[in-house]
């Protein structure tokens, strides 16, 4: 590789066509589209992403590498060339998604997509979603742009690694060394990340990289050490070609290319099978995908599998459209979702996903296709960086004006957030001053507002309100709380009805179910912390009553065990309160689009079935005694009309969930009067 100063702008020169990318790009998109559209069929579907950062690094370094060599390399024609096959489909895309959005949102989602407009314009979504929740949170499926994660931290490279390159290039440095060099500390990164903070090591381009740089040294041996291990190849080639073949293959090396792609083509199969989103994903599991698009993709055209499978035709034509494919298809079904609020049918997604597959086809023959080649390339680049300019400042616009409220026709459906005086906590209750919350923050081993920012940091036991876990001479019986945020949400309504002669106490974290093996403290994990100084504290106060509480997973085994641990600690009565009725959307934005205009008191309509039945089967199987006591919240809350949508007869201060699940203080109240308080002191069994 020779060392010319790169000169005045050229033409930028590309490799040769190779159908075979097409064809792997097809697998990988067509793989995430299952995935998300079917995530049973496909668990490890999601990894198409991780085949795509390998094929963008090697097509993009191949175009550097060999344009710094010739002396051609241009950053005007470079980035000029990356807007016009970029740009095009994703502005028609968060244009869909806006109007779309203009007539279906609520305020609060509209705001949501306008922040995430102007992130995805702006190529920094991954960065947005790292701050808000995991890829393959619940909460995820409602973010109708949530791919473009991915986007963003190509087009991150995208700037960074042309202009290392072009530097090192100047002062003369061996490229192969530095993208090697730059590959291992990115790795090491993502394993280090991996095991402290899994959703920064998802989102951070620090920690992805050197999937893309994997593609950039492949780029660099194909273009200047084709001859690398040659003889070691060749002899292996011949030992391959005696095992495998019936006679001589009439090119030397084809057998072992054949041999390196399937290996490939296995990598990756594998890697769809057996990772999934329980995974610690990217860690070492993506090494699998990564090594197995490499592999192909060095096995050349020449590969048996390369030859025949990849560069198929109709793989071909998915290839092709792979892009619009890509940045249409989780739009459809995020909107489908937030729209029917309740799971969806087979037929919906499907519907979706064909919808997505024409929408892309059309896109790439009518908008790509015509932009990206042609004349006027100078006059297409700027205009195509206005318009993205435009649309970020649209999003902007509707994020910082709390969703554009005025859209709806229905006033009171502007903001429901600020409707409903029961609805969501971060919003109503901190200002004013719930004891919910209150006490939800000081006995906590979460710190909430970092938590916000998706920072989940162990507060110190000396930083919690001692009054959550000291017990007074004051007070002649205790009650102590133990669990995650569907125990928290019990105390504001028993706070408000015990006696004045109980105190009550908690330990409780949000998200941080009870656990019996946390035997030691902790500072990086606050469930184990919340849960060992629980137990800890259980020994030494010795409440008479203790509650344990938890979202779902309740079975009778754990309550066997509970019972066994804290009875021998000296509890005298251990209650087991069983999940709240969940609803498959929050029961503020189900009774906004589905129940508005006469919503009826009780109602299954919106209700997971599951959880009913669940509750059901653990009711039949649950043994009552003196000491344990199962607290049947659906049979409370719900019977053969439904599950109550508010309490009192005014829906606006009445509602019974802020969420798809958690207690309002009213409902908490309702509850803690009319059944949890006669529990406790023993008026009822």
């Amino acid at each position: 590789m020779t060392t010319n100063t790169p000169l005045p702008a050229k033409q930028l020169t590309h490799p040769k066509y190779r159908a075979d990318i097409d064809g792997l790009r097809a697998i990988a998109v067509l793989a995430v589209v299952s995935f998300h559209a079917f995530p049973n069929m496909l668990k490890g579907g999601f990894i198409g992403v991780d085949i795509f950062f390998v094929i963008s690094g090697f097509l993009i370094s191949t175009i550097i590498f060999s344009n710094l060599e010739r002396g051609s390399f241009s950053f005007v024609e470079f980035y000029s060339r990356r807007i016009k096959r970029i740009f095009p489909a994703l502005l028609l895309v968060l244009i869909a998604c806006f109007v779309f959005g203009w007539f279906t949102l609520l305020s609060d989602e509209y705001k949501q997509l306008g922040k995430h407009i102007a992130g995805g314009a702006g190529f920094v979504s991954n960065f947005l979603f790292w701050q808000e929740s995991g890829y393959f949170d619940n909460a995820a499926d409602t973010k109708p742009l949530l791919h473009l994660w991915s986007l963003g931290i190509e087009e991150q490279f995208y700037i960074v690694w042309p202009l290392l390159l072009w530097f090192a290039w100047t002062q003369r440095l061996n490229l192969l060394t530095l993208t090697l060099t730059v590959v291992i500390i990115s790795f090491v990164l993502n394993i280090t990340k991996i095991q402290t903070d899994a959703i920064a090591a998802f989102y951070s381009p620090q920690t992805r990289f050197w999937e893309l740089l994997v593609g950039s040294v492949l780029a660099y041996i194909s273009l200047y050490k084709q001859n690398l291990f040659f003889k070691f190849r060749l002899r292996l080639d011949e030992c391959l070609s005696l095992v495998i073949c019936a006679e001589d293959p009439p090119i030397k090396g084809n057998t072992l290319r054949s041999v390196q792609s399937l290996l490939g083509a296995l990598l990756i199969a594998i890697g769809m099978m057996v990772i999934t989103k329980d995974k610690a994903f990217p860690g070492w599991w993506a090494v699998l995908p990564t090594l197995g698009a490499v592999l192909i993709i060095s096995a050349g055209l020449g590969a048996w599998f390369n030859r025949a499978i990849l560069s198929n035709r109709v793989l071909v034509w998915f290839g092709l459209i792979s892009f619009p494919l890509y940045l249409w298809h989780w739009p459809l079904l995020s909107f489908a979702r937030i729209i029917e609020g309740d799971k969806l049918s087979q037929s919906l997604r499907s519907a979706a996903v064909i919808i997505a597959i024409g929408l892309a086809w059309l896109t790439y023959k009518l908008i790509e296709k015509p932009i990206r080649f042609g004349n006027h390339s100078k006059t297409k680049t700027i205009v195509l960086f206005g318009l993205m300019l435009l649309v970020g400042g649209a999003g902007y616009y509707d994020y910082k004006h709390k969703g554009l409220g005025f859209r709806l026709k229905d006033d009171a459906r502007q903001d429901y957030s600020d409707y409903f005086e029961n609805s969501l906590p971060e919003q109503q209750y901190l200002k004013k001053q719930s004891i919910f919350e209150k006490f939800r923050a000081e006995c906590s081993f979460v710190d909430l507002a970092a938590a916000a920012n998706g920072h989940f940091t162990t507060v110190p036991v000396k930083e919690l309100n001692h009054n959550c876990f000291e017990k007074s001479n004051n007070y002649s019986n205790t009650l102590f709380i133990w669990g995650d945020s569907h125990a928290q949400q019990l105390y504001s309504g028993l706070k408000n009805n015990l006696p004045s002669n109980w105190q009550i106490l908690q330990v409780a974290s949000f998200g941080c179910a009870p656990n019996l093996n946390s035997k030691t403290p902790s500072t990086t994990d606050f469930c184990a912390q919340s849960n060992w100084f629980a137990l800890k504290t259980i020994s030494e106060i010795k409440p008479d009553v203790v509650i344990i509480g938890q979202a779902n997973g309740h079975n009778i085994a754990d309550f066997n065990q509970y019972l066994a641990t804290l009875t021998s600690l000296g509890v005298k009565k251990i209650i087991f309160p069983g999940t709240t009725p969940q609803w498959t959307s929050d029961l503020p934005k189900i009774i906004l689009t589905k129940l508005w205009k006469n919503t009826p008191k009780r109602t299954y309509t919106g209700i997971n079935q599951k959880i009913l039945d669940d509750n059901a089967l653990l009711q039949k199987e649950f043994k009552a005694t003196d000491s344990a006591i199962f607290v049947n919240l659906i049979d409370f809350f719900c019977n053969q009309d439904g599950c109550i949508t508010y309490i009192g007869d005014d829906k606006k201060t009445g509602i019974t969930t802020w969420d798809s699940g958690h207690l309002t203080p009213i409902a908490s109240d309702y509850l803690a009067k009319n059944l949890l308080v006669d529990l406790i002191i023993g008026n009822k069994h």
